[in-house]
């Protein structure tokens, strides 16, 4: 499972940026309304004309970042070096627990996005999840 093991995990994480970015950059509002609710999207959206456009360009670029690791994450998937799989397991495994803290830390102060972070933080937990698992079967195949 090794190497196919990491593609597949590779190609799934793909998949969810590649789509959730894209959504980001073309239909901004409607994801906002769909993950948020209608109230919290209008009070998210800003309140002058200035500050619609600095957040919704805020958010496409958010999205294009999420399409770019997206697309990264696909061309890695291919790679067969198997202590590269490991590092780069661990570095996202990393990234999901730094996310989930950050989450738990700064979006809980925003009474807005309060309601959604027990949501947001568990998806992080199982993003971060897929990694441990694939690195301890690695390691178990390695050592056995």
């Amino acid at each position: 499972m090794g190497s196919s093991g990491f593609c597949v995990i590779c190609m799934l994480h793909s998949l969810v940026a590649l789509t959730s970015g894209a959504l980001m950059m073309l239909y901004t509002n409607e994801v906002s309304i769909f993950v948020h609710g209608i109230e919290v999207a209008t009070k998210l959206k800003g309140s002058t004309p200035n500050d619609q456009l600095l957040i919704q360009t805020s958010d496409s670029f958010s999205g294009l970042l999420l399409f770019a690791i997206g697309f990264l994450l696909f061309m890695v998937a291919f790679v067969k070096d198997r202590e590269f799989q490991s590092f780069f397991a661990k570095g996202c495994v990393l990234l999901h627990v730094s996310m989930a803290i950050w989450r738990i830390y700064f979006e809980m102060k925003l009474q807005d996005l309060a309601h959604d972070l027990p949501r947001q933080v568990v998806g992080d937990i199982a993003l971060a999840l897929s990694w441990v698992f694939f690195l301890v079967y690695s390691w178990r195949e390695k050592y056995d």
